[in-house]
């Protein structure tokens, strides 16, 4: 009716589709209500019959380009709708549905938007799109191409979980996708450059992340062509001898080895089982993931989980949190928890247990940050404070031991911060925030915060970024966070909105949840973030900054660990410690080690050429001694000998030397440890033509003194487990020739 009232749109263009057409839901249950959708006729050419006509057939002639959904229903488990108390209208036009109308073309792979990336990889894969399924392969890499650069432009980076592990599979399906097209060399960070030129005038921030997206694409695409490598040929080679078997499932067995050692990915087995006919047995699978959750969840240390103590602390009001402006005050017990039990009291002073107070100067582990120590107490106890936590709602729990008396509910008190370490954590927290502008600024904008720990003694500080850093790089960074530390720049924090921040310039953490309300901390000009963490007043506060090490934790990440102040001349100090140390053993002073480890080395370099030396003239004096023992078998020059070598390396020198003294000839070598037998045959080219093989009389010999090995032809190797049959696997080997010559003489016959 409003369509006719208000739109105008003639009776014979409306048309009512049922339920399964004009009812929208997001699910089996949860909101949801009528809709109506609005259609356009693409012509007759379309058609697929002559009856062809909206709602009794699914063809291409009818296609859907906007949806208005009337949100008023809320759907339960049984199925009973009730009205939502505030109705909405979900309202959506497809922009690409729309493009193919406007540019009279097939569907979506044929607009201007994504026909150009199909192009491009019939370009680089030499090979030819069709429209129907051969061309899946294009439109798959053509769709995923798009995506992945706007989510690594957007922030996110391929990982395992949430939207990092979406990433990662869309990169890993459009390169096996890319197998099917002779693609198998990294492409996808080529297709990148042209997904920019297309989509960068409404979003120019591509254009300036481009060379990052490209790395983190190339660095995802090399590390899964290994993973793809490896994966396939196991996942192929089982698949075959499972249909050997008669069987025509994939055991959640394999698929959780493939996934749990080799990390190729689920999905990929279930995409390679659907092609060749398989099922998968994903029940198991999920169970042997469930298991190793578990595993590894038990592994975790933690008296107490946050979980349960949430659910105990729920009946509580928000913990008033006064240490942004104090570090001692007067409070009151409101709770006790003695493991998981809620108790008036407590006398045990062997016992760790919480204690929720009304309100408290003590910060609670949050942001990356620690949470704080310190002591509760008043003439009847002591509680010494081992760590401050926080729920997700605000109550702040206080972990400890009594040190003296009993504790009990209701009781008032007196709380006090560990000042020198508050301090400490503070100085170390403020620097992070300056860490985190100067690497944006020396290394690129792509750095981004991916995770940190503030503690007394150090910042740990996990960010974006592909390649090591260089001690130029390293250089830099200090240099400019310590220049920033010296210009005594005032830190200042401002309550206001995450509206009004963000206007203002406030740095907001990727992934972060903010509420309405947020804490500013501003250093100075140079750095404004969102944090609800403790800071110095002033840079100079900080002391002075150093990076002790940079390291990769991960796919596009990397870690900074730095110290600051205090944590700074420790650190120093036990550095001039090692230093002078070192210099006592030198018998020299600080200032000339450097010298001295140089001369040392090239003393050191001396030694090892005399050694090698003596070692050569060893084996050429053991050479001439072999050679005298060398035998005949069949007109064949044989040798079988035990020598003094360090190891295989040896052993293989002195067959290539008696190989090139005796020209034709078959070489069997072998030297003992005490509990180890290591040998080598070599075979002359001419002797290999005429069927001897190094690698099967190797292995005869090798059987005798309890071990294994092969090779080649011309050479191999093997190992063993009895010393003391040594001698008598070397007697064997002119019997073992002589029956390779017998058993070629008799092929001949």
């Amino acid at each position: 009716e409003l369509w006719r009232e208000i739109a105008k749109i003639p009776a014979d263009r409306i048309v009512r589709l049922g339920e399964k057409d004009n009812f929208w839901s997001m699910g089996n249950t949860g909101p949801c209500g009528p809709c109506s959708e609005i259609y356009i006729d693409r012509g007759e050419k379309y058609s697929c019959s002559s009856e062809c006509q909206l709602g009794k057939c699914d063809c291409d002639r009818w296609r859907e380009l906007w949806n208005l959904v009337f949100m008023q229903y809320d759907r339960d488990k049984n199925g009973k709708l009730t009205p939502l108390p505030r109705p909405s209208i979900d309202t959506g036009m497809g922009l690409e549905r729309i493009a193919t109308v406007m540019q009279g073309v097939y569907s979506n792979y044929d607009t201007d938007l994504l026909r150009p990336l199909i192009a491009f990889v019939e370009n680089i894969s030499g090979k030819n799109y069709f429209k129907d399924e051969k061309g899946l392969p294009f439109r798959v890499i053509a769709d995923h191409a798009r995506a992945m650069t706007f989510l690594i432009s957007d922030g996110v980076l391929p990982g395992n979980e949430g939207r990092n592990y979406v990433l990662r599979r869309i990169i890993r399906r459009a390169v096996r996708y890319g197998r099917e097209l002779d693609l198998n060399e990294p492409f996808m960070y080529k297709i990148v450059p042209k997904v920019v030129s297309l989509m960068s005038s409404a979003y120019p921030e591509l254009k300036e992340n481009l060379e990052y997206i490209q790395q983190v694409v190339k660095h995802e695409e090399v590390r899964f062509s290994e993973t793809l490598n490896d994966g396939l040929k196991i996942l192929y080679e089982g698949i075959d001898k499972l249909k050997k078997d008669g069987e025509n499932e994939i055991p959640g067995e394999m698929a959780f080895t493939l996934y749990d050692t080799y990390g190729f990915p689920l999905d990929l087995t279930k995409d390679v089982a659907d092609e060749r006919g398989f099922t998968l047995d994903t029940k198991t699978f999920e169970e042997l993931m469930l298991k190793q959750k578990e595993k590894a969840k038990a592994s975790q240390k933690g008296t107490y989980k946050i979980d349960k103590v949430y659910k105990l602390l729920a009946p509580l009001a928000p913990t008033d949190f006064i240490g942004y402006d104090v570090l001692e005050s007067e409070c009151q017990i409101i709770l006790l928890l003695d493991g998981y039990d809620l108790v008036e009291s407590i006398d045990d002073t062997n016992k760790e247990f919480i204690v929720v107070l009304d309100k408290t100067p003590f910060y609670g582990e949050s942001g990356g940050q620690v949470g704080d120590t310190g002591t509760i107490e008043n003439e009847n106890f002591k509680f010494i404070v081992t760590d401050t936590r926080k729920t997700q709602d605000g109550k702040f729990y206080h972990i400890g031991k009594l040190e003296r008396g009993s504790i009990t509910l209701k009781q008032k008190a007196y709380s006090k911060v560990n000042v020198k370490r508050r301090k400490n954590i503070a100085r170390n927290h403020s620097v992070t925030h300056i860490l985190h502008k100067a690497l944006k600024e020396i290394l690129g904008q792509h750095v981004n915060q991916a995770g940190s720990l503030v503690n007394e003694d150090k910042t740990r500080f996990d960010f974006t970024h592909f390649d090591a850093l260089t001690p130029e790089q390293i250089c830099q960074i200090e240099n400019k966070v310590n220049d920033i530390i010296l210009m005594n720049l005032p830190v200042e924090v401002k309550n206001t909105t995450l509206e009004k921040a963000k206007e203002d310039g406030a740095v907001a953490l990727f992934g972060e949840k903010y509420g309405k309300d947020v804490r500013v901390v501003s250093i100075g000009n140079y750095s404004k973030e969102l944090c609800g963490g403790t800071h110095v007043k002033c840079t100079s506060e900080i002391g002075l900054f150093k990076i002790v090490s940079e390291s990769s934790i991960g796919s596009g990440l990397r870690r900074i660990e730095a110290v600051t102040g205090t944590g700074l001349l420790n650190y120093l100090n036990a550095v001039l410690n090692d230093l002078n140390n070192v210099a006592c053993l030198l018998k020299t002073n600080p200032q000339e080690v450097n010298q001295k480890i140089k001369e040392m080395l090239e003393r050191i370099r001396d030694y090892e050429k005399e050694i090698e030396s003596l070692r050569q003239r060893n084996i050429n004096d053991q050479i001439d001694d072999i050679i005298k023992n060398k035998i005949i078998v069949d007109g064949i020059p044989v040798i079988s000998y035990k020598v003094n070598a360090n190891d295989i390396d040896d052993l293989r020198n002195m067959s290539d030397v008696l190989r090139q003294r005796l020209k034709s000839s078959i070489i069997v070598l072998g030297s003992s440890s005490e509990d180890k037998v290591t040998l080598v045959a070599a075979v002359s080219k001419d002797l290999t033509n005429k069927g001897y093989h190094a690698g099967k009389i190797i292995k005869q010999v090798a059987s005798i003194v309890g071990g294994g090995g092969g090779g080649r032809a011309d050479f191999a190797q093997a190992g063993g487990k009895k010393p003391a049959k040594l001698n008598d696997a070397l007697n064997a080997v002119p019997d073992i020739v002589s029956e390779f010559e017998n058993k070629k003489r008799a092929i001949h016959r």
